[in-house]
């Protein structure tokens, strides 16, 4: 036999629903008229953080509930209940009322109990309900009721404010765990009376249905009778919540299968009271309507469909977009760091990730996609494409292979706005089918700042597309339909990461993009969501679990996957990283950028990169040319930092930008000093970055390596554990055992409140 469970107060988020409002527009339509608020708003983005105010927190809940039971409906079930709040989504399930009169009740219920104040609430963990009570008679708090039965293990109180701390302190002389909670008022308890009386009132304007399936009472633990719906809806406010007594109830009732909608919280509560229960020969007492009780149908394993798992975290539609398993992303590294090994060991894994195109050439960017398509079939794969300002042709020609090669996916990395050669690939696999506009060519968009963002989430500039049709480059019915879509429907938020970053924090920059998203969204009516990830710090299930309780639709991890045995750099390079911790990096200038002192994210243990970039740097800022650096400096630059001599570094120079058809630039240099110690600077950062990729321990001091402190977070998360060592760390193992404790994270979080 089965029964279904519905989450009350406390289970709800930040992101909550996300994926279903847009499957219940007219309901969701409808419960914001009831409501007079935006109820997708509020439990999606909380612009003003009321979702944890009681009167919004129970319609938030009793709507998300609804539609995920709607969308997840059993096909058979033999008793529902509910905690508190989720027992109004039990009678609804249960057809003791329709929706809106369940929300409008709901709605009543949240302003009479946020009303009330002047108490407090404490969870009491760890020992028995009789020694609860014991403890509060023996101390003398007649005052103190409890509100929750909750487990064997775990009792919910509720008194005044001074009662609670009074009890706190009490508990905590005898080492009892009693935990005040954040509430405003003391639920649950006598102190309820007066809203529980106002609620009876409210609800003789109502009648209700016969259920359709029992309902387990809180109050009573018991099924609901007909024909005191009512007072047993008002009792609820002011009395103990059963839930020990109700769930050992239907254990010997024959139930064996628990099924929580909203949640997971539910489902640990009936584990524990599980273990502890001695199944009795008591039997459900129904005095109107006969009730079947079927035989017990033994069943080994509980159900637990509601808690999260990796495969559930993120968003679904995103995981669907892209055909993935799961909402994780493994971004691109520059030369092939993210290498085919690493992008074929992803996508067997039915994981994203893209190869890292940086630096490479379009043979060699030719002969790795092969390579890909060889050892793979139909499974999940991407590629990079980085903004090259010095050369934008390069961009065309790249994209020009992947639409020969057959690539849908790719990450745009380095963009502040939308290129021809972004255009170009975004509108080639735009096509209309019967339903809308199909994407056929999907582009992540990797960003740090909100303009840059915005520029993705819009439709492609009239400009370019004109552009691109004049060109002949694309089909007029093609242009007509870039007017209704944005560039990109996957906006991943890059915080302060390795390599490139603005230094962005995620708590910040992460919100400031979502709400732009929402505008964007409205002001075009897309008729498809715009995923928003986040990326930047993330090596831990803390941290990931941040980004998704934020309401990241899918996460992207950098730095912890280039220590792994696919990721393609040096070994040499894998035993430093292995050795890092969070303080162990530091900003230096990008050889890519150095004249205008960008900078880059870099491994600072076990190497002077970081210094001796800086310090290149330094000297450009200060001197006009090279000529006029002291020279003892120079001499301890050619002796320490370039291993050279300076003249033979600028000769070097000069053949490989000949050989590069740029014979102009030297031209330039011989008559710009400036520009000359720039080039010969950035010598520096060429040397440094080969000796990485080669792993020369004689220059091993000098190795360039971009990493951010996500990686030394990793490393310390998973010291002594199989994957201390980096030869066991294959990046789609560490990708799914990060969302695993993840998802183990959150549902543990949710558990306690």
């Amino acid at each position: 036999m089965k029964c279904v469970m519905f989450t009350g107060q406390g289970a709800q988020y930040k992101g909550m629903g996300k994926d279903l409002f847009r499957l219940f527009p007219k309901k969701t339509n409808r419960a914001s008229e009831i409501l007079g608020y935006d109820i997708a708003e509020l439990c999606m983005f909380d612009k003003e953080r009321k979702l944890g105010q009681t009167q919004f927190t129970q319609p938030a809940l009793y709507v998300v509930n609804a539609f995920n039971f709607y969308e997840n409906k059993p096909r058979k079930v033999d008793y529902y209940v509910g905690h508190s709040l989720g027992e109004y989504n039990a009678l609804l399930a249960a057809n003791a009322f329709d929706f809106e009169t369940g929300l409008k009740l709901v709605q009543k219920r949240g302003e009479l109990m946020a009303a009330a104040s002047g108490g407090g609430m404490a969870a009491v963990l760890g020992v028995t309900i009789e020694q609860v009570v014991q403890h509060l008679s023996k101390e003398g708090f007649g005052g103190i009721d409890i509100a929750n039965y909750n487990t064997p293990s775990q009792t919910v109180i509720s008194g005044t404010k001074e009662d609670i701390k009074r009890v706190v302190d009490s508990f905590k002389k005898y080492d009892i765990k009693c935990i005040p909670l954040f509430v405003s008022a003391p639920f649950h308890s006598r102190y309820m009376k007066s809203a529980s009386l106002e609620f009876i009132n409210y609800l003789e304007g109502f009648s209700f249905s016969e259920l359709d399936v029992p309902v387990i009472a809180n109050n009573t633990a018991k099924p609901y009778v007909f024909k005191s719906i009512k007072e047993t809806l008002s009792d609820q406010i002011c009395n103990s919540v059963k839930w020990t007594e109700s769930i050992g109830l239907l254990l010997d009732n024959g139930v064996t299968e628990f099924e929580e909608i909203g949640g997971g919280i539910l489902t640990k509560m009936v584990t524990e009271i599980r273990r502890a229960h001695v199944i009795s020969d008591k039997s459900i007492e129904v005095t109107e309507k006969e009730i079947i009780v079927e035989p017990i149908k033994v069943q080994q394993n509980e159900s637990n469909k509601n808690e999260l798992t990796c495969k559930t975290l993120g968003s679904k539609e995103f995981r669907n977009e892209y055909g993935l398993d799961y909402a994780y992303v493994a971004g691109a590294m520059y030369r092939g760091i993210a290498s085919k090994e690493l992008v074929i060991k992803m996508a067997k894994a039915n994981m994203l990730s893209f190869f890292g195109t940086g630096g490479l050439t379009i043979s060699e960017i030719q002969e790795n996609i092969t390579a890909i398509k060889y050892a793979l079939s139909n499974e999940p794969y991407g590629m990079n494409l980085l903004c090259n300002i010095e050369v934008p042709s390069s961009e065309m020609e790249t994209v020009e292979l992947f639409l020969k090669e057959g690539i849908k996916f790719v990450e745009a990395a380095a963009f502040m706005q939308i290129t021809p050669a972004l255009a170009y690939f975004h509108i080639k696999g735009l096509k209309k089918n019967g339903t809308g506009i199909i994407s056929e060519h999907k582009i992540l968009a990797k960003v740090s700042r909100p303009e840059v963002a915005e520029a993705f989430m819009n439709p492609v500039p009239e400009r370019l597309v004109k552009r691109l049709l004049d060109a002949g480059e694309i089909t007029e019915e093609q242009a007509e339909l870039a007017k209704h879509v944005p560039v990109s429907r996957a906006i991943c938020v890059e915080a302060d990461s390795g390599g490139h970053t603005d230094r962005g924090v995620s708590t910040v920059i992460f919100p400031s993009i979502e709400t732009l998203r929402n505008t964007i969204q409205k002001q075009h009516n897309y008729k498809q969501n715009i995923f928003i990830g986040l990326a930047g710090g993330i090596g831990t299930p803390g941290a990931a679990a941040a980004a998704f309780i934020m309401g990241a639709d899918f996460i992207l991890t950098g730095s912890i996957n280039q220590c792994t045995v696919e990721a393609g750099i040096s070994n040499e390079v894998k035993n430093l990283l292995q050795e890092i911790d969070v303080q162990d990096t530091e900003y230096a200038p990008a050889g890519d950028m150095f004249e205008i002192g960008a900078t880059v994210q870099v491994l600072k243990k076990g190497t002077l990169f970081a210094a001796r970039a800086n310090k290149l740097y330094s000297l450009y800022q200060q001197y006009d040319q090279i000529e006029e650096i002291p020279e003892k400096i120079l001499t301890r630059l050619e002796k320490t930092y370039f291993n050279k001599e300076i003249k033979i570094i600028w000769e070097e120079v000069k053949s490989y930008k000949r050989n590069n058809g740029k014979s102009h630039e030297i031209v330039e240099a011989e008559g710009n000093g400036k520009k000359k110690m720039a080039m010969i600077f950035k010598w520096y950062f060429a040397f440094t970055m080969k000796s990485s990729f080669s792993g020369d321990l004689k220059n091993k001091i000098n190795f360039q390596v971009h990493t951010g402190p996500a990686l030394g977070a990793f490393n310390q998360w998973v010291l002594g554990t199989e994957y201390t060592d980096w030869r066991a760390r294959n990046v789609d193992r560490i990708g799914i055992t990060l969302l695993e404790e993840t998802a183990s994270t959150i549902n543990n979080f949710f558990s306690r409140k």
